[in-house]
């Protein structure tokens, strides 16, 4: 798509230069999340059951373009999968523009509210996924763990910057702004990508998706029981600490995001020393420890602790499993592989919901945490399994 550059400096100025993109992406996801709902429910006059389809459309077409966006990626090259996904981000943000200006004619405006946030999930998965690509067809197998650590640290960052900046644009602009920024971010992020230099598509044996899916099930299947603990923490702190009478729950989001990004930074390169099995173990072993704590802690500042916990344990859980999952996979088909393995990490986020809702209807919200926990231990118990199964191979 362009003529090749040269190499950046480092491998890690290299996978920067491309989660980049990732960030960008989750930018644009951040920016309307926390003020979609009210919007939808309050502006438009629709129930809080369209408030929340709304939202879930973009996760639920990010889960089912997986297939698609990892074979596309193997087949057309990451570096084309990064640009079509910048490219309907961007087209997400010009629907959202369109509906805010139709907001007299409310059902063409919740129509174009709900494609635009069709577009934005298809993009998400698409940028997603090709960014991972990108930078490990840049910089070698043998540096994936870092892309994967780095392309997630781009993803919650965003989300963090986004979301109370969407706010603070709605309050002071309108959402209109939330849309044409959406816009404007692509456009600019389109512009960087386009020169940039292309991994080399690989070329080889390439698997269906059902197979590829098939073979990394179980490490993915322990990933969602680890990444159903984050899910549980970011639906049920805040009423959690409510139930108790105790104030401050938002900072257990920070305590969790600050340990999270902090671990991955420090101790990424584990992975490559201990292999991703061992990492894992010994990561939803400590995050489940913080769950634990989480649910029996006698005073807001041991909670607080269990989600510094929780967060430092869940950090490393999706690289180490992920390189592991990769490893099963030719490289031809390492893209479709990616997108398999997200899926789990989409379904544990997808279920928490409801899941632990009907729990905490039932034995009431500290319970949330304890299942969550034990969630995290059978996630142990699945790696240690698939430990002993690489050893005797």
């Amino acid at each position: 798509m362009s003529t090749p550059q040269p190499a950046a400096s480092s491998p890690t100025l290299q996978i920067v230069s491309i989660v980049f993109f990732t960030f960008i992406s989750f930018l644009c996801v951040g920016l309307p999340i926390a003020v979609l709902p009210g919007y939808v429910h309050d502006d438009m006059g629709y129930g809080s059951v369209m408030a929340g389809v709304v939202i879930s459309t973009q996760y639920l077409s990010t889960l089912l373009s997986r297939p698609m966006s990892g074979s596309l990626a193997d087949r057309l090259g990451p570096k084309c999968a990064v640009i079509y996904g910048l490219a309907s981000c961007g087209l997400s943000g010009v629907l959202t523009l369109l509906s805010t200006s139709l907001a007299q004619f409310p059902l063409a405006s919740l129509a174009l509210l709900l494609g635009g946030r069709v577009l934005l999930g298809i993009g998400q998965g698409l940028v997603g996924t090709g960014s991972i690509s990108w930078g490990v067809g840049l910089v070698g197998a043998e540096n994936m763990a870092r892309v994967i650590s780095f392309n997630g640290i781009a993803s919650y960052g965003a989300v963090a910057i986004g979301a109370p900046l969407g706010v603070v644009m709605v309050d002071g602009l309108g959402l209109w702004s939330i849309g044409a920024l959406i816009a404007l971010l692509c456009a600019a992020a389109l512009l960087l990508a386009w020169p940039k230099r292309p991994a080399p598509i690989v070329q080889g044996e390439r698997l269906p998706f059902t197979n590829v899916f098939l073979r990394i099930a179980p490490n993915g299947t322990a990933l969602a029981l680890g990444s159903i603990g984050f899910g549980t923490l970011a639906t049920f702190v805040t009423l959690y600490y409510a139930d108790l009478g105790w104030s401050g729950a938002a900072w257990c989001l920070t305590a969790f995001g600050c340990a999270f990004i902090g671990a991955r930074l420090l101790f990424v390169s584990s992975i490559k020393r201990l292999g991703g099995y061992r990492v894992a173990i010994i990561c939803l072993a400590v995050e489940s420890l913080g769950l634990f704590l989480l649910w029996a802690a006698p005073t807001p500042w041991l909670a607080l602790a269990g989600a510094a916990l929780t967060g430092f344990g869940l950090s490393l859980v999706y690289p180490a499993l992920g390189v592991e999952a990769v490893s099963r996979i030719p490289a031809a088909s390492r893209s479709s592989a990616l997108g398999a393995y997200a899926v789990f990490f989409d379904l544990a986020l997808g279920i928490a919901g409801p899941l632990m809702g009907a729990i905490a209807g039932g034995a009431g919200f500290a319970a949330t945490f304890l299942v969550a926990a034990l969630m995290a231990v059978a996630g142990v118990l699945l790696s240690l399994w698939l430990l002993r199964d690489e050893s005797r191979t």
